[in-house]
């Protein structure tokens, strides 16, 4: 998915909801009969539970004021195990109301209560304090206003017992929401218990003045009132997410669909990739993603994009934020891109997508026609009578754009001075997450200053509202406005634009105008979208949509309704769980590759009489660096080979894609050692300096002709080299920019195989920042196949690799196709024996081999989720160098299973 090479996909959005459901339906059914577990549930991960927790106590004549309670003096002032009507005094201190904010993804997590069983994990809150005379009961109550909220006292963390605890759970494994479907399948609510400092940190912390501010092109000190480190707080940002994973972990059951929510809990993902191998787990951004050159700011950048990367899906709200968490993988930590546009991390490939949100329209629809909204909006029109009025509603936030669009409104008035007298602008900012004095101040004088210039004893141009307004006044305005203007200066999913053209639908069906940097924009083609930042843009657009004909509005509106009222928050939720169950059963989560068993291991190499071990090198017995001549063995890597070579039971090569000076400098002083040079084209047997030549009988003309192609790329791509070999020609790019790189990767890539290789018995391997050449008939599976054929007496064979050149060893020992454990392997004469030979395959016969099936371990270094032949898995090429000596050097019981425990 990188910017040169792949055009802009087109969502995957169905016409209409049930078409959704019903493709989900038929994926289930298909994993199904495919054997695929699949629970029926999905579980979602918000940061929040949909309401807020008051905790009632009774009265007590005896505790002082201010002081801290006294501990328990003596046994019988502890609390006993409660009994019934303790029970049930317990149950009714709680009382839940509906929270404010992110009404679009709690309406479509509950949308999916018509097909799903689900699970919603979130934190409690804050909670708040209540006397128990004011009768508090585990109902929801109607919601209270936030002015109101914000003087409630607060129970501390600490000062929520067990008990209490306990019995909000068992509160809320009955509650359902106000707006769940009454013959649907139960939502379950579980909360995440947070320590005070930890739950703070988190969100007032890291989340609010760290991550919210770079999502949303702003440095953390840029929004900082003092200084401010981005580091601060990542402790407990990082608490938290283990918390939110360990939670998840109690609960999850084979087959479920976890979905994990915005940028709260990005590391979440890898935590419960590490804790369920198996997990189907998706990851839905719901801010903006910035491009690489602001987010690599970060100082934690590697850390929240492989945690994001545990995921099987991640989800943002545009192509573009996709775009720009790709680029950030390939620039940040040098991620491949796989060619359907994933990221492979060590072999798990992280699959990228993009779904805006919608909202609830129907219930959007039925708000806009409550009883107390058409009085207000009578007195709207009475009160503005004879002037267009201009509505917008934006939290008083940096990012929101309201200083530019009093600006922009100021210039309107400026470049248009027939409308002085005849429009208002009402502004309505509610108040943000965090108090911005300095932003407060600001506004107030730009709206002093528009009143002064143009405003008159009989006309104020400008109705500033710093405040939070109930729903019949918010429906009443959008219902009433002639024009909406929303020019957030960057916006992931803004609900309000929406909601404008819903309100509009019965009434006037005014035009909207809309920053390009929401994330919405991309949907709303039909709405008049502007730069932010451009005054002038922005006032001619105000005066484009204030005098646009009847017939233009209504095509406007016509469209952005489709729009709006096709593609919902229920839409949305049902492409979510699609989306995921069409990554399960595909190859990146077909089979997870268990951890390679040391204790079986070592069993087979102890009573086997031979044995084969085939290594290979880069990124198996040394680590992959960016300079590939800094690829040296290190210390235990030597020691071990020299100690494996040295038992005259075992037969040790390395097959490597390296040339054989390489090898010689590095590990030619072992002797016993067998090399195997440029992925099979050379051969030097253990015990041999002399290097045998598969190639000398092949046409190796080609060489000339893909010589120069790979002159012609490397010209054009900075960074790039060429690398020829005696059997095979490379062309690196690992030191050119990451993305134009892995473009003029695949555009050579095409010329290759559609051109050359369909002459030349040659075939072309796309490896790691590297594009190779090499003839059909070598590959380091014919080394393996001769190595079988001459010790076919081996009892025991340990085969470990890295990348996809490897494949062809795993393959080439595949040796036992039944499912018996008694079945003989035979070995045809291969290739790599008949070439050296020069004589007529007619001289060698088939050989029977003496291993076993369960002998054989073929290992991928890499994820679990890797998509290999292997059989078994180890993470890093240093756990191979710790089997290794594992093997000749055992460990006690102990220590052993100390070591099992870390792999």
């Amino acid at each position: 998915m990188d910017s040169f090479a792949e055009p802009r996909p087109a969502p995957d959005t169905p016409s209409d909801l049930a078409a959704v459901r019903a493709q989900v339906a038929s994926l289930e059914d298909s994993h199904r009969a495919q054997g695929i577990p699949l629970s029926g549930r999905i579980i979602h991960l918000c940061h929040y539970l949909p309401f807020q927790a008051a905790l009632a106590r009774p009265p007590s004549t005896s505790k002082p004021p201010s002081p801290p309670a006294t501990p328990p003096a003596k046994p019988a002032d502890i609390d006993a195990p409660l009994a019934d009507d303790d029970e049930e005094h317990e149950l009714k201190k709680w009382r839940l109301t509906v929270r404010y904010g992110h009404s679009a993804m709690v309406s479509g997590i509950t949308s999916l209560a018509a097909t799903h069983d689900q699970i919603v994990i979130g934190w409690t809150g804050d909670i708040d304090a209540a006397p128990l005379a004011s009768g508090l009961s585990a109902t929801s109550a109607p919601t209270s206003s936030p002015p109101e909220r914000e003087q409630v006292e607060r129970v501390p963390f600490a000062n929520v017992s067990a008990e209490e605890r306990t019995a909000l759970e068992k509160i809320l494994t009955e509650h359902r929401m106000r707006d769940e479907p009454e013959d649907g399948k139960p939502i379950t609510y579980v909360p995440v218990w947070l320590e005070d400092t930890v739950a703070h940190g988190h969100y007032d912390g890291y989340c609010k003045q760290t991550l919210w501010p770079l999502f949303h092109y702003l440095l953390w000190q840029d929004v900082a009132t003092e200084y401010a480190s981005a580091d601060t707080h990542w402790p407990a940002y990082a608490k938290a997410n283990r918390t939110f994973a360990d939670r998840v972990a109690e609960v999850y059951r084979p087959g479920d669909l976890i979905w994990i929510h915005d940028y709260h809990l990005l590391l979440t993902p890898q935590l419960l990739r590490s804790a369920l191998p198996e997990a189907a787990i998706g990851l839905f951004v719901h801010t903006p993603f910035p491009s690489s050159e602001v987010f690599r700011c970060l100082p934690r950048r590697k850390e929240i994009l492989d945690g994001m990367l545990g995921a099987n899906l991640i989800c943002f709200q545009t192509y573009s934020y996709s775009r720009h968490f790709t680029s950030s993988c390939v620039r940040v930590c040098g991620y491949e891109i796989t060619s359907a546009g994933g990221i492979d991390v060590q072999g798990h490939v992280a699959a990228i997508a993009y779904c805006p949100v919608g909202v609830d329209a129907e219930r959007v629809a039925k708000d806009t026609f409550r009883p107390g909204i058409q009085a207000k909006l009578e007195a709207l029109r009475a009160l503005y009578e004879g002037k267009k009025i201009i509505v917008g509603r934006d939290k008083l936030d940096v990012v929101k754009g309201v200083v530019q669009k009093l600006r922009a409104f100021e210039k309107l008035l400026q470049d248009y001075p027939q409308w002085i007298g005849n429009v208002v602008l009402i502004q309505v900012t509610s108040p943000a997450l965090s108090d911005s004095p300095k932003l407060e101040r600001q506004v107030s004088e730009i709206v002093a200053h528009i009143n002064g210039e143009y405003g008159s004893l009989d006309f104020i141009p400008v109705h500033h509202y710093h405040q939070t307004i109930n729903k019949d006044e918010f429906y009443a305005l959008l219902s009433v406005a002639d024009l909406g203007v929303i020019t957030p200066l960057r916006d992931g999913m803004n609900t309000t634009s929406m909601e404008f053209v819903i309100a509009q639908e019965p009434t006037k069906r005014s035009p909207l105008v809309l920053s390009e940097f929401m994330g919405i924009s991309s949907n709303m083609g039909d709405a008049l979208q502007c730069n932010p930042w451009n005054i002038g843009e922005v006032a001619a657009a105000m005066h484009r949509g204030l005098t646009m004909s009847d017939e233009e509005k209504a095509s406007r509106h016509r469209n952005l309704y489709k729009v709006v009222t096709t593609h919902t928050s229920a839409t949305w939720a049902a492409m979510l769980a699609k989306m995921l169950l069409a990554q399960l059963g595909r190859l990146n989560m077909a089979r997870q590759t268990p951890p390679l068993p040391r204790e079986t291991l070592t069993e087979h190499y102890t009573k086997a009489k031979k044995r084969l071990f085939l290594f290979d090198y880069d990124g198996t017995l040394a680590p992959i660096v960016k300079v590939p001549s800094m690829a040296v063995p290190s210390e235990p890597t030597l020691a071990a080979l020299e100690a494996l070579t040295a038992d005259p039971r075992n037969v040790v090569y390395i097959i490597s894609g390296r040339d054989g000076e390489f090898l010689e400098q590095h590990l030619g002083h072992i002797r016993g050692l067998g090399m195997s040079a440029e992925h099979g084209g050379f051969i030097r047997e253990p015990g041999s300096t002399v290097w045998r030549n598969f190639t000398e009988n092949l046409d190796m003309d080609w060489m000339g002709e893909v010589l120069e192609i790979f002159k012609y790329y490397t010209e054009r791509t900075t960074g790039s080299h060429i690398e020829v070999k005696k059997s095979s020609i490379t062309w690196h790019y690992r030191s050119s920019d990451p993305e134009w790189g892995l473009f003029q990767c695949r555009q050579c890539q095409d010329l290759l195989e559609n051109n050359l290789a369909r002459k030349r018995p040659i075939e072309v391997l796309v490896g790691k920042k590297n594009l190779e050449v090499r003839p059909m008939a070598v590959n380091k599976g014919e080394i393996v196949k001769r190595i079988l054929y001459f010790n076919p007496d081996a009892e025991f064979v340990f085969c470990a690799g890295d990348d996809k050149t490897d494949e062809d060893m795993f393959r080439a020992l595949l040796l036992f196709n039944g499912g018996g454990e008694s079945e003989k392997a035979f070995l045809e004469p291969p290739l790599s024996v008949t070439l050296l030979a020069k004589e007529s395959t007619t001289k060698f016969e088939p050989v029977e081999l003496a291993i076993s099936r369960d002998a054989v371990f073929t290992t991928a270094v890499g994820h679990s989720s890797k998509r290999t032949l292997a059989a078994w898995h180890v993470t890093t090429p240093e756990e191979i160098v710790e089997h290794m000596h594992q093997l000749f050097n055992p460990q006690p019981n102990g220590h052993d299973e100390e070591a099992k425990s870390n792999l």
